[in-house]
Parts: C-alpha cells; sequence; structure tokens
C-alpha cells in the first residue's frame, strides 16, 4: 500500500523566526482516493489533526456505498488499522517546548527557563504527568512492531524547555521550518537533549499560527524530520482555544482554564499517534488514517463535573474531556479505556 504525499514549497529550513507567507501544510489528495492527512514539507512528513469541520468531511468522503467508513488494507488483523511494517515508539517520552515570550497556560513554567515534569505547574504539565499508566492510555498497548513489541504503558514526561528566543507573537505565522529550527537550537545549546524515544511537544501562545495552516485545516500536528543524521519525532500543538469552534469541543471548563482544557484533547491526539506512528509507516488504515484519527472528535459518554462542565475521563484526580482512541484489538473500536 501506497501512502501519499502533497509536495509543498517551504522556506529553508535553516531560518529561524516567523513569516507570514510561509507555506501552509494542507491535506493532500491523492486523484482517485479520498483526501489522506499526511503532507511533506521540507525534509520532513507531517501528520494533522483535522479541525471539526475538515475531520467530518473526510469521514464523509470514505463512506462506501452503505454509509459506512471504508475498510483497512492488507494486514493479518480484523481491526480496522493495520501494521505497515515502520517503528513504533515502545516507551514513549515527551518533552514541552513552551515557545513564547510570556507563560502560555496559567501556573506554567516562565521563559528562559528549563525544568523537570514537577516544576510545570499547569494543566498540561499535570496532564502529561498523568498520561501515562492511566486506563486511557493503555489502549496504545495493543500497538507493536514486527518483532511484537507493544507499546507500554508508561509515557513520561522528561521536561520542559521554555523559551523566548525567536519567539513569535500573536498575528505571526511560522513555518514548519522554522519549528524544526527552533527544537535543533535547543539541541545545539544544550537546552534539549536528542533522544530517540522522545517527542518534543511544541506549544505556541495565543493568536500565533504555528505550521501556516493552524484553525483552517488542521488543529495540530505530529512528524519527523532529520537532525545530525538523528531522527527527531515533534508535536506542533498551536493554542486551540483560539478557535473554540474548530479545535475545541468543551461544555464548559472542567478545570476553569479553557485554554489548556482545549489543549489537552489535541495533544493526546498527537502523542497517540506519534507512539504508534512516529514516522508515518507504521499504523494507519486504507484512508491512512492513524489511530487517533479514526477518534477525532468522538468522545463516547459523558459525565458533569461539580462546576458543571462536560468531562468524560479522569486523568489523575483531574476531570477531563478528551476524545477516544481507536482500539486494536477485536474487530477495533474507539473507547475510553482498556
Amino acid at each position: 500500500m501506497k501512502r501519499w504525499f502533497a509536495a509543498l514549497a517551504v522556506a529553508g529550513l535553516v531560518v529561524a523566526g516567523c513569516t507570514d507567507n510561509s507555506a501552509v501544510p494542507t491535506q493532500a489528495t491523492a486523484p482517485g482516493t479520498p483526501n489522506f492527512m499526511d503532507v511533506q514539507t521540507g525534509q520532513s512528513h507531517i501528520h494533522i489533526m483535522p479541525t471539526k469541520a475538515n475531520a467530518y468531511g473526510l469521514d464523509n468522503q470514505a463512506k462506501g456505498s452503505h454509509g459506512k467508513p471504508g475498510g483497512g488494507g492488507g494486514g493479518k488483523t480484523n481491526t480496522g488499522i493495520y501494521y505497515h511494517g515502520g517503528p513504533i515508539i515502545p516507551s514513549e517520552h515527551v518533552v514541552a517546548i513552551y515557545w513564547a515570550s510570556s507563560t502560555i497556560y496559567g501556573g506554567g513554567p516562565t521563559p528562559n527557563t528549563t525544568g523537570s515534569a514537577a516544576q510545570d505547574g499547569s494543566l498540561v504539565g499535570y496532564f502529561l504527568s498523568n498520561l501515562g499508566g492511566s486506563s486511557y492510555y493503555n489502549i496504545n498497548t495493543t500497538y507493536y512492531d514486527g518483532s511484537n513489541v507493544h507499546v507500554a504503558n508508561d509515557l513520561s514526561y522528561a521536561g520542559f524547555w521554555a523559551t523566548s528566543a525567536n519567539a513569535p507573537t500573536s498575528g505571526q505565522t511560522v513555518s514548519d521550518g522554522a519549528i524544526q529550527t527552533q527544537i535543533a537550537s535547543g539541541f545545539a545549546s544544550g537546552a534539549l537533549t536528542y533522544d530517540a524515544s522522545t517527542v518534543y511537544a511544541v506549544f505556541g501562545g495565543p493568536g500565533v499560527n504555528l505550521g501556516g495552516g493552524f484553525g483552517s485545516s488542521y488543529c495540530a500536528y505530529h512528524g519527523n524530520f532529520s537532525w545530525n543524521g538523528h531522527d527527531v519525532k515533534y508535536a506542533v500543538m498551536p493554542h486551540n482555544y483560539d478557535y473554540p469552534s474548530g479545535c475545541s469541543a468543551l461544555s464548559g471548563s472542567p478545570n476553569n482554564d479553557y485554554a489548556a482544557d482545549a489543549e489537552v484533547n489535541t495533544l493526546a491526539h498527537e502523542l497517540e499517534e506519534a507512539n504508534t506512528d512516529p514516522d508515518l509507516n507504521a499504523w494507519y488504515d486504507r484512508r491512512g488514517y492513524e489511530n487517533a484519527d479514526k477518534c477525532a472528535w468522538k468522545f463516547g459518554s459523558t459525565y458533569t463535573t461539580s462546576n458543571g462542565a462536560v468531562a468524560n475521563i479522569q486523568v489523575g484526580s483531574k476531570d477531563f474531556l478528551v476524545q477516544q482512541n481507536w482500539v486494536n484489538a477485536g474487530s477495533g473500536g474507539c473507547l475510553l479505556s482498556y
């Protein structure tokens, strides 16, 4: 099976900073096929999480003559998602890169600091610190590589780098190449340590268009690029509550923090996919959908929190509204726990 990519012209990858005419990662279209969510930009391949409107449009395109979503391709399972030979990340680590001139999320790190998970007092930091070991994250343990090594339920938050260097401000657009350059600058300065099992999650502040298509084509994306011969896995996490109708499904804020409560939903989506398809050649279905795509913007059973907000899971001791994930067991399906 072949995955399709649209070639996009982007600014040189050695150029840091912001631009208003950077390339826009958009959904690629192959003739005679549904829109896939993989694009090629510069030296990297990325996979986007579509906005709610775009996700529903893709679902409708993928429906067959009986109104049911299309099935998977080759493989030995019948769960609706298939392995294509690429690597997984058996034990995923996450480093948060808060790229802004001021604190992005309440209680979070101040610019130009590095620290451990325990020093990140934001709700995003709390979610990252408690996601591993949860029954929700356990869904990813149903995925494995060619040696039958399964994903472990031990995602760990390895720490953060908050930086104002070349930080974009509200109203600016940042190319994907500039995001990669910023990550590379962290490696070069020692603020970041390269690790093959780490996903470097870049968070932007309010009003910043990270990648060029935020809010119009996608809410977040993940991918990989080469740095000094190393395969770097990264996720791009724009400030999703800038587009509450397209990149948030909140009905009230379970933790009285709308920006962070909206962000953890897309963050979970990207980490699940980076875990099971880090180089975009492992787990996906016939439509090109990765595990979280198959359940994008689907929340299952919900409940009302003490402050009147809607939630569907507890991570640690806090309530969140987080999309379901696709379980690769039985006949497959969207679940909140496994």
